[in-house]
């Protein structure tokens, strides 16, 4: 029961989240078209393991029914959380790495706590989905997605410093953690 209403906080939110991309200002510069595509081919992958049916690969154990419910609370607000950050950045926001027309450091709302809270937010949704009914292929799929998130964080730090200017990039990370709020590493 837990494990379905997990999935179905998922497709809702994945439904508004790419629902939303027309809300985007124009795109002035991108990465290239390979690491667009193998960033695409590992969401691929640690989604299709996250999403993987229960007969495919049974679950390792079954939480209690209060842990069960303390978990889908993390994806609602891990969610809530990456939704705060996707209206906070506006038409800013791209599923890709790229530089928006009028683009800008934003430092406030989520983006005071970490400087990618949606990544945070998918990342903490996809553990708590993982968690609930723990399998080998569901617990794999967070992780690739995790790893996922936190390389192309660093990626998209790379590109937006040489767009933006090293100077106002780097004195952001400096106050600010890179995905766990509150951090004193990963800076």
């Amino acid at each position: 029961m837990a494990e379905r209403a997990g999935d179905l906080l998922w497709i809702v939110f994945l439904v508004s989240w790419y629902a939303a991309m027309l809300w985007t200002a124009r795109a002035v510069a991108r990465t290239s078209v390979r690491s667009r595509l193998l960033d695409f081919l590992i969401y691929a992958l640690g989604f299709g393991l996250l999403f993987t049916p229960a007969t495919a690969w049974p679950a390792l154990s079954r939480p209690s029914p209060p842990v069960a419910a303390v978990l889908l609370a993390i994806e609602v607000a891990a969610f809530a959380f990456a939704w705060w950050a996707r209206l906070h950045i506006g038409k800013l926001w791209s599923g890709m790495i790229t530089l928006r027309e009028g683009h800008h450091v934003v430092d406030t709302g989520p983006y005071r706590l970490v400087r990618h809270p949606i990544y945070t937010g998918f990342i903490a949704g996809a553990w708590a989905l993982a968690l609930i009914a723990p399998s080998p292929a569901k617990l794999i799929g967070a992780a690739v997605l995790t790893f996922q998130m936190s390389w192309k964080a660093r990626r998209e730090e790379a590109f937006l410093r040489q767009e933006l200017g090293r100077e106002a990039y780097d004195a952001y990370s400096a106050r600010t953690p890179m995905l766990v709020p509150f951090a004193r590493f990963g800076r």
